[in-house]
């Protein structure tokens, strides 16, 4: 008799997704909430946006907007771009990517280990900031080679479509629908998805947004961001306010405390937007019923943050009040 579950994957993207979901005891003792968080550093490229790059490049190649040669052109803060190296590298596209100064730079060396071409920024738009930047270096890369296509992450329905997997993973895992689902922001992809399967469902789990302190997302005023990956420097095309209970806006300050928080106590090693959400529960702990389940979603790998967040000089350099940081 032959098993019908078949014990191994048929290739490295079908790994994507099925990420583990982990009770967190410790971060945060005092609260009497049940925390929990959707470990997406687990994905095969080390981030929650392997799911988007999945979802938009097969789509594109399964309506014929892509096929094998063509060259795919995408703004990125750094994980997007390596979601979409390895997808790339596995289907026979070239990529080349638009980054920006804060990028780190472990994530370039490795876009290029995929054989991603890196393009740099290096200068703000007058509106938009770096983004607007990054997005004006697609269009001019576009505009030069016929066979490219721009997967549009900013506004590509696609993305937040592959984010209610997300969502119905965190449900399956949790036998029950969440209190309060935590969740960073950026195209507010990850956001709205898990929003819309929240909506559809029927289910009580109420979306929290964890935006930057200078990110323009939610009206709040532009300023510096030193952390990539969290916040944007223009409005969302995704983002329905109506479907977000609440919204924290975290510093850089406070996203490094975070991180080191999670480190010290849970001996979990995460990126930027992992630390927001984590001190975002910190925050909004008091006001929350006691006994609440919530779910943060941890988007990336710490490794890439070896030069920064984790680097003792460059948070002395780039973040104020070192030693309540590093406390």
């Amino acid at each position: 008799m032959t098993n019908s579950h078949q014990p191994y994957f048929s290739r490295i993207l079908d790994t994507v997704g099925r990420t583990p979901l982990i009770r967190l005891n410790r971060v945060n003792p005092d609260s009497q909430l049940r925390i929990f968080a959707k470990m997406e550093s687990f994905n095969p490229g080390g981030s929650i946006k392997d799911r988007t790059a999945l979802q938009l490049i097969t789509d594109a190649m399964e309506n014929g907007k892509l096929k094998k040669g063509d060259t795919v052109v995408e703004s990125s803060s750094g994980n997007m771009a390596i979601g979409l190296a390895q997808t790339c590298k596995y289907f026979g596209l070239s990529l080349e990517v638009v980054v920006d100064p804060m990028v780190n730079k472990q994530n370039i060396k490795i876009i290029r280990a995929y054989g991603g071409k890196v393009n740099f920024v290096h200068l703000p738009a007058k509106e938009g900031g770096f983004l607007q930047a990054r997005l004006d270096k697609v269009q001019e890369i576009l505009d030069t080679n016929p066979r490219s296509f721009w997967p549009n992450q900013y506004g590509n329905p696609q993305n937040p479509a592959a984010h209610k997997q997300t969502m119905h993973e965190i449900v399956k895992d949790l036998g029950s629908a969440p209190d309060y689902l935590f969740a960073a922001t950026s195209t507010c992809g990850t956001l709205m998805g898990c929003a819309e399967y929240i909506k559809m469902n029927k289910l009580k789990t109420k979306v929290i947004a964890v935006d930057a302190v200078g990110s323009v997302i939610f009206g709040t005023p532009p300023g510096e961001r030193k952390i990539p990956g969290h916040g944007a420097g223009r409005k969302s095309q995704f983002l329905k306010r109506e479907s977000i209970f609440d919204v924290v806006h975290v510093t850089d300050e406070e996203c490094v405390k975070g991180c080191h928080g999670l480190l010290n106590t849970e001996a979990i090693l995460c990126g930027g937007s992992s630390g927001a959400v984590t001190y975002a529960v910190k925050k909004l702990a008091p006001t929350l019923p006691s006994g609440a389940t919530v779910v943060i979603i941890l988007c990336d790998r710490g490794e890439r943050y070896l030069d920064t967040i984790y680097n003792e000089d460059w948070v002395e350099e780039n973040i104020t009040n070192l030693e309540k940081v590093l406390v």
